[in-house]
């Protein structure tokens, strides 16, 4: 089976790529996941993003698994990814599709989303294609006008559980992080910081901060805490630098 993984970017139509267009066009089949009405906004986004392709490729749905609370993180991210192969396998075998089939996944798939494991488990393992598309990242310093890096510098690209249970990464210059659900930087001993931070990047709904980490922090857990809580998911991303670091 041929499995192809389409980022459609952050959350912009327009962000989605020529390559991504057509390759929807030539899929045979379209795996759409459902993840219940509080995310609806995001299945009419990804369904717009297919009409956009004037594809006649079938989109079918597969319902979303959530991961159980009760198990240590790793095993608990470990038995959602094999839950969520299971069920792409099921709902593909259900189709039938007579050549590639689609899944159309938030940014990259090689930098931020767990969609290569997720394949991975599937038997007979599928001959992957992977197109790129705009990550959070580049969403984030374009959103801000900033450079990824000082001049001649490095970043550390890291997540809110490791900066919570590790602190800021010794030797580090920037650091960007990912797949925070706790805005962990309010937990750092380092506040010399300068934060940039962003949600829904590259939607209507998108949201921006920045400025010193002391004073930018708490309007941004403020702010955050009531997007969740209108819109009922939030994705969002940020980074951080030393004041006086260009």
């Amino acid at each position: 089976m041929d499995l192809w993984l389409i980022g459609i970017g952050t959350g912009n139509p327009e962000h989605v790529t020529l390559e991504a267009q057509r390759a929807l066009r030539d899929a045979a089949l379209i795996l759409i996941p459902h993840k219940g009405p509080d995310k609806s906004d995001l299945a009419e986004l990804r369904h717009r993003i297919i009409a956009d392709a004037r594809t006649t490729a079938p989109v079918v749905a597969f319902d979303y698994p959530t991961r159980d609370p009760s198990i240590p993180y790793k095993d608990r991210v470990r038995a959602w990814h094999d839950e969520i192969a299971r069920r792409w396998q099921a709902t593909i075998a259900e189709a039938k599709p007579g050549g590639p089939v689609a899944l159309l996944v938030w940014g990259d798939p090689s930098l931020y989303d767990s969609t290569l494991r997720i394949a991975s488990r599937l038997a007979p393992a599928p001959t992957l294609r992977i197109l790129p598309g705009i990550t959070a990242l580049q969403a984030l310093t374009a959103a801000h006008g900033i450079t990824f890096n000082t001049l001649a510098g490095a970043v550390t690209v890291t997540t809110g559980r490791r900066l919570r249970d590790h602190g800021w990464p010794e030797g580090a210059e920037t650091v960007a992080v990912m797949l925070d659900g706790e805005c962990s930087f309010q937990t750092l001993a380092h506040r010399d910081l300068v934060i940039w931070w962003g949600a829904y990047l590259g939607m209507e709904e998108q949201i921006l901060d920045h400025g010193p980490l002391a004073e930018a922090g708490p309007r941004i857990i403020a702010a955050r805490a009531a997007a969740r809580a209108d819109h009922g998911w939030i994705m969002d991303t940020y980074i951080l630098r030393p004041r006086g670091l260009s």
